[in-house]
């Protein structure tokens, strides 16, 4: 069994990976009126460059598993580097907006190698008691990633330019490879089961087309007809994985894990959660920018205390976890969403901004409280020749969601702006946008609640 300082290490280098990773996906943000201004569109089209990436990482997340244990965990975890920052560069050289969408879709596919196979390294090598403490390093400089994403990418676009945003990732994947190759374990399986390649066709191909009909009728594009047979075909590959998964002894994503209740209740009640966790990155910005008038390096400078929350919460989750346990947490945390959001909705210029950031702290408080537990007790039941399955499942469905957050929120904005006969977005539509996905993140709450009391007790020690 390692020790608890190796444990920790490998959890710290996984979560800054993670932190690339999140990072990556979320500084964007705040510079997409300068690319909107750069490429030459409209500045709601540009969420594409957000979508695309979580495409990527929808698309070949459900092979993460099968590949870890096939290549090993640390040779899968150098390859996912050098990809993400091959596709960086591009990314920085990018001219035109689908040229910055298929580099970001790549880049997607980095970081879908990187973030679950990395979750399964510290999971199998972590003793149950000692989960939460390890997953609570981990998970640090995850939660940093996408709060701190537009307070960098804001200073990046104002006093550099937005291509800098991508350039960062040279130095910080070369440290990660580094990193990877002298402290991570090369863990792979001796006999792993057949890779289902047919799976991968019909799961991947499904979550691609659905990403590509949810973009365009997110931002109101192409027509009925086109838009409609996106939707019809993804489901239909969908609906084939699912009847070859029930009739394949090993399914590249097993839907047969749903019966474990923690597993399910994590998948789902955080499904609702991270819908206006994934659309914060891209409302919050444009809407202080074009709402408040804010500049980009304002506009971050504005978030940049929500990672204090973060890290101010981190250690006291263990804690916290060990006297009310998993349910209460959940239920108790699972309502932070939609007051934070209705309070953001509810700001004006006129207004303070330090009230704002004060509002932005609490919910870096929030979401770090609620996303160590969901991302803990995923795993309670889970025996530990499923880990790997579990994985790959619990990773795509949380991609799914960020991403469904964005075209949320986006649809939302096309919606208002066609209904104001195509005028741009203003800061009531920005306002409204919140209050959408903040009620969807209310829907957590009786998720949870059908949680049994007793749940993860093994790993919170709560065993009231």
């Amino acid at each position: 069994m390692p020790s608890p300082t190796s444990t920790q290490l490998t959890a710290l280098i996984v979560g800054s990976m993670f932190f690339m990773e999140q990072l990556d996906g979320t500084i964007l943000a705040t510079a997409l009126p300068a690319i909107a201004h750069s490429l030459h569109v409209d500045t709601v089209a540009t969420s594409v460059a957000l979508t695309s990436y979580i495409i990527g990482l929808a698309i070949f997340i459900p092979a993460s598993g099968a590949l870890a244990d096939r290549l090993g965990s640390r040779t899968l975890l150098m390859l996912a580097i050098c990809i993400f920052v091959g596709s960086s560069i591009f990314c920085g050289t990018a001219h035109s907006l689908l040229f910055l969408a298929i580099m970001r879709t790549i880049q997607g596919i980095g970081g879908a190698l990187m973030v679950p196979v990395g979750r399964l390294a510290v999971i199998r090598s972590t003793p149950t008691d000692q989960l939460v403490r390890t997953m609570t390093w981990m998970m640090l400089p995850a939660t940093l990633g996408p709060l701190l994403g537009p307070v960098v990418g804001g200073y990046i676009t104002t006093w550099l330019t937005w291509r800098w945003n991508f350039y960062l990732n040279i130095p910080v994947g070369l440290l990660g490879l580094f990193l990877t190759y002298r402290f991570i374990p090369e863990v792979r399986e001796p006999s792993p089961p057949p890779f289902d390649l047919k799976g991968l066709l019909l799961a991947g191909g499904g979550l691609a087309v659905l990403s590509i009909f949810a973009e365009l009728f997110s931002h109101g594009t192409g027509s009925p007809a086109l838009v409609a047979s996106f939707l019809g075909v993804g489901l239909v590959l969908l609906g084939m994985y699912a009847y070859h998964a029930g009739r394949t002894p090993f399914p590249l994503l097993d839907l047969r894990l749903m019966r474990f209740q923690t597993f399910r209740i994590s998948v789902f009640g955080g499904a609702a959660s991270r819908i206006a966790v994934g659309s914060l990155p891209f409302l919050l910005p444009s809407f202080l920018q074009i709402g408040a008038g804010l500049s980009a390096a304002q506009s971050g400078l504005v978030t940049f205390v929500a990672p204090l929350g973060a890290i101010a919460m981190r250690p006291f989750v263990p804690a916290l976890l060990k006297r009310w346990g998993f349910r209460t947490i959940l239920m108790a945390n699972g309502s932070s969403a939609a007051l934070v959001f209705a309070m953001i909705a509810a700001f004006r210029p006129t207004y303070p901004l330090w009230l704002l950031s004060l509002v932005l702290t609490l919910a870096g408080a929030a979401q770090s409280l609620q996303f160590s537990a969901y991302n803990t007790v995923a795993y309670a039941d889970i025996p530990a020749d499923r880990m790997s399955a579990a994985t790959s499942l619990y990773s795509t469905m949380q991609q799914i969601m960020l991403s469904a957050g964005i075209c949320i929120a986006a649809g939302t904005l096309t919606l208002l702006s066609k209904l104001h006969h195509n005028t741009p977005a203003n800061m009531t539509d920005f306002a409204l946008g919140f209050v959408v996905t903040g009620v969807i993140s209310l829907l957590a709450v009786p998720l949870c609640a059908t949680l049994s009391p007793s749940a993860g007790a093994n790993m919170s020690g709560n065993h009231r």
